[in-house]
């Protein structure tokens, strides 16, 4: 399941940060002290050298993301700090999916499926295939609930890492 699919208040903060050691961790520890579950979280670097973007995921009501919010903009090395509206976001995830291969058709089913979803076979071996898959967490979890029905063996997901549309 989705952060953005669950019940309760879904929530995407994008961070920016200065790009040294330590800054995720001091990061994380505030979620830790705050017990506070992080649902995914990516940082990789940005248009400028010296600053990294996290996009962080989480579940919670508003009163206790802004004060989130809040705790984050008294870290030092914290540039800028988003709410995103998931409806003016572009948002994306990668997912590579291991699955179990008995025989081909199974693996006809498997690319059949992958040029659906305009995914790709990444690796194949004469018991498993394992599809790369990119776009919305609900195109990756629309993926899992067919793939499922062949057997999964293995899943690693990124998390979000998001954008605001426009300028």
């Amino acid at each position: 399941m989705s952060i953005l699919d669950s019940d309760s208040e879904a929530h995407i903060v994008s961070v920016l940060v200065e790009n040294k050691p330590g800054v995720l961790y001091r990061v994380a520890n505030l979620f830790r002290r705050r017990n506070f579950n992080i649902e995914s979280i990516s940082v990789g670097p940005t248009e400028r050298k010296e600053f990294s973007r996290m996009t962080i995921t989480l579940n919670g009501d508003d009163a206790t993301v802004e004060q989130l919010v809040k705790q984050l903009s008294k870290i030092i090395d914290v540039v800028k700090i988003s709410l995103l509206n998931p409806k003016n976001t572009i948002l994306r995830e990668l997912a590579l999916i291991k699955l179990h291969v008995k025989d081909s058709k199974i693996r006809s089913d498997i690319l059949s499926y992958s040029q659906i979803f305009k995914g790709k076979v990444v690796d194949t071996t004469e018991d498993s295939m394992t599809v790369e898959i990119v776009g919305t967490p609900e195109k990756i979890n629309a993926f899992l609930k067919i793939a499922s029905s062949i057997g999964i063996k293995e899943i690693a997901r990124t998390g979000l890492t998001a954008i605001e549309r426009g300028g």
